[in-house]
């Protein structure tokens, strides 16, 4: 039998799909986080997420977490450091409402560590109870095993929360208002059917969102040489004026983790410009001359003052 610390229990906690992962934000700001949170702070009565209560109101200081993604994979193994706190500047992580939080000192392991079977469980829930007896042993093994100046270390600052945008421009509100509207309709399975396809997005709602930015049909190609949306500054349609790409993935997907396929893209054609992913909903740009580090993001169904930039700079010039 594993030797527990009877003091304190074991649980594990999600950082989302493997291509739709968090886990960056939490170790950045030292936090555990877990959703949906739009329904407002927690209070006894109010929980219909089961995971959620005991989120809540039975994970203690002290306790030991287990930040996983997928069913085998350790990312970070921490120590919770707070109560239970409502963080309303984490209403969009990768497109989910995540403000239910603890604070929590995060000790990093050199690299993710993959288990050789589901250590938990096939199906498992975005935060439990740890049971498994070589998970318990391996998160006593580490929290025990120097150095261990991670677990007093200070907390990180948490971000501030960011503004609403209350007038988002006039030639975006219809396309807007189509999200919001439809945003609900699309996540309900049994009303809808399968979410829409990669190439529903492009012809929905991408299109339609250059067009509005003002970029003429011309200068809009769909499938240009295998990419899914190419913006051009002039014509003809050659790479040397290609202004920026675009990967487009079916609406819940992880928009994050095709980044990497979209300067793929830019590369194989010889081309040093700005690249979008998106999935028609939310949109991240990446800048060419800085590495393709992430430089603009804008959330269609929950936009924020900082929305603007993006939207600048995918306008026509």
């Amino acid at each position: 039998m594993a030797n527990l610390r009877v003091e304190h229990k074991i649980w594990q906690v999600s950082a989302g799909a493997s291509d739709r992962s968090y886990a960056d934000q939490f170790l950045k700001y030292g936090v555990a986080l877990i959703g949906p949170g739009d329904a407002g702070p927690w209070h006894s009565g109010y929980d219909e997420h089961g995971f959620v209560e005991r989120f809540a109101s039975e994970l203690q200081r002290g306790d030991v977490l287990l930040l996983r993604t997928g069913t085998s994979v350790i990312q970070a193994i921490g120590i919770v450091a707070s109560e239970y706190q409502y963080l309303s500047q984490f209403d969009d992580v990768n497109g989910w409402d995540l403000q239910h939080g603890r604070r929590v000192r995060w000790g990093s392991l050199p690299e993710p560590y993959v288990f050789e079977e589901r250590v938990f469980g096939a199906n498992p829930g975005r935060f439990s109870m740890i049971q498994s007896e070589k998970l318990i042993d391996y998160a006593n093994r580490f929290v025990q095993s120097p150095p261990t100046d991670w677990q007093t270390c200070i907390l990180p600052d948490l971000p501030p929360e960011e503004p609403a945008l209350d007038a988002p421009p006039l030639e975006l509100r219809e396309l807007i208002a189509q999200v919001r509207d439809l945003g609900a309709l699309y996540t309900n399975r049994e009303a809808f059917g399968e979410r829409p396809s990669e190439n529903e997005v492009v012809a929905h709602y991408v299109v339609p969102f250059l067009r509005a930015l003002g970029w003429p049909v011309e200068k809009i190609a769909v499938e240009w040489r295998n990419v899914d949306v190419s913006v051009f500054t002039e014509l003809p349609r050659k790479a040397k004026h290609c202004y920026y790409l675009i990967e487009a993935k079916r609406l819940g997907a992880g928009i994050e983790g095709a980044v990497k396929q979209a300067v793929g893209y830019a590369q194989d054609l010889n081309i040093h410009c700005d690249v979008v992913v998106t999935d028609g909903i939310r949109y991240c740009m990446y800048e060419a001359d800085k590495d393709y580090a992430q430089i603009a993001y804008a959330n269609l169904g929950r936009l924020k003052e900082s929305s603007l930039e993006l939207f600048k700079r995918m306008k026509k010039p």
